[in-house]
């Protein structure tokens, strides 16, 4: 889906399959070898099945047949909306099953990352007395059918938020809310949204390939509404005088410094906001999300500086030249990285003791390039993650490191999780992950030792259910 085409970590092998074995000893000879190069992080394998590390817990299926979804969210419990980001629509998934018609078709630019690609829902009565839950939706809008940005070369309209209102099994009255840069390049339109505790809404918005001060870049053109997390309230309106600043779009933002974000959510027990971000070649990241917080790119990237081919030396302080708005931004280092993209996705607290009170309110994060879940406690303020071993610089080097903090396997191209009114984690995900095709073109690659993605296909998706092994919730 969203991920540029990367390398895996540098110690990962690439093992050529032998088709043909003659003979049993040969047979054996290479199980062993495969047993042991995976027992210590060598190569990956993307299993067909997905698998959750801990034997008390399964899997189920709760849906599939989704064309390309994108992001999910609950209306009540075995009742959900799905976005599927080319096609403009919204399903609704009723007891798990497909309801006959979508409950909203927008048109929607697809090329690359755009599509429809967000929703939330404010389901908190107290917030809206008489009035229909609302539901918030980001999508690119196109002026005619989808896809008129590929088949007539078309521009969209714009990065648009909606909010529109849930009355019967339809979604009306939109409502703009904000009409945001769709380019100058179709991807990096980032997508997350989420409700927060102060029931203001959150909106993740990549840089889309241009550079401002939101970027860390003081020279370049005015900040536009890219490259951060905006925060408005159910209406529309910026939030107080704003953190950054009291002019539009400034006072838009509640962070910056973002080059692309599939995740956010809000610690249920500090109500602090984190996210993921996507780095280029390396440097995917998890961060602690404070009000004016700069996640450092153009200039940084990780813990290593920006714009490179590969990591480099380790930086034990940020870059000088940072933009801070007078002060009233400021910069603190991811509480997690990658050396390599992983693709990192979808990012979820878990306030549940469904699957066990071991798990509760424990952060969870996907990745689309793997197909992996990560688990991660939280130190007693939860301020930072407990990061043991080789993980305690905050670094995973090597799969097997990586592997120290993965809780699934095998769950294809993660686009969203959530925590479902029923207290288990729901994972969304496509069958196909790992890598763009449009960016594999793009930089004319010829390695297709990974498969990719067409980001404007109608690739199957399907939803999951983590539940307890003994479960009968099916």
């Amino acid at each position: 889906m969203y991920i540029k085409r990367q390398k895996p970590f540098s110690s990962m092998l690439k093992l050529n399959l032998i088709r043909e074995f003659h003979a049993p000893y040969l047979l054996f000879i290479f199980a062993i070898l495969i047993l042991t190069l995976l027992s210590i992080g060598l190569i990956r394998i993307n299993a067909a099945t997905p698998t959750i590390i801990d034997p008390k817990l399964k899997v189920e299926v709760l849906f599939s047949g989704l064309k390309f979804p994108t992001s999910m969210a609950f209306l009540g419990s075995n009742d959900m909306l799905v976005l599927e980001k080319n096609d403009g629509t919204i399903q609704r998934i009723v007891n798990g099953t497909l309801q006959a018609k979508p409950i909203l078709d927008v048109n929607v630019a697809k090329r690359s990352e755009r599509g429809m690609l967000g929703i939330a829902i404010e389901n908190d009565l107290d917030q809206n007395v008489g009035s229909p839950p609302y539901v918030f939706l980001y999508f690119t809008e196109s002026s005619k059918k989808d896809g008129s940005d590929i088949s007539e070369g078309q521009e969209p309209l714009g990065n648009r938020l909606y909010r529109y209102e849930l009355v019967g099994d339809k979604l009306v009255n939109p409502k703009l809310l904000l009409d945001l840069p769709a380019g100058p390049y179709p991807y990096h339109n980032g997508g997350r949204i989420v409700i927060g505790p102060d029931h203001n809404v959150y909106l993740a918005i990549g840089d889309l390939g241009n550079f401002t001060e939101a970027q860390n870049m003081k020279h370049r053109a005015d900040i536009d509404g890219r490259g951060g997390i905006l925060r408005v309230m159910q209406d529309g309106k910026p939030v107080g005088k704003g953190i950054l600043g009291g002019n539009y779009p400034v006072n838009l933002y509640y962070a910056y410094g973002v080059r692309n974000s599939f995740g956010m959510d809000f610690d249920p027990v500090t109500n602090q906001l984190w996210d993921t971000e996507n780095g280029d070649h390396y440097g995917d990241e998890i961060n602690l999300v404070y009000p004016g917080f700069n996640s450092g790119y153009r200039k940084m990237q990780g813990v290593w500086k920006a714009y490179q081919s590969e990591p480099g030396p380790v930086l034990s302080n940020p870059i000088k030249g940072l933009v801070d708005f007078g002060g009233k931004g400021k910069y603190s280092m991811p509480e997690f990285t990658w050396n390599a993209t992983i693709g990192v996705t979808a990012l979820s607290f878990f306030n549940s003791q469904k699957l066990g009170k071991l798990y509760e309110n424990d952060l969870f994060v996907g990745d689309f390039n793997n197909g992996n879940i990560y688990r991660f406690e939280l130190n007693k303020n939860r301020s930072a993650l407990v990061l043991q071993n080789q993980l305690s610089d905050k670094i995973a080097d090597t799969n097997k490191e990586n592997a120290e903090v993965t809780f699934g396997t095998g769950f294809g191209g993660i686009t969203d999780m959530q925590l479902g009114p029923d207290g288990y984690l729901y994972v969304l995900s496509i069958h196909e992950g790992g890598t763009d095709c449009y960016a594999e073109i793009s930089n004319n690659t010829t390695d297709t030792t990974d498969p990719c993605v067409k980001y404007d296909s109608g690739l199957q998706g399907t939803i999951f259910r983590i539940v307890p092994a003994n479960s009968k919730s099916n």
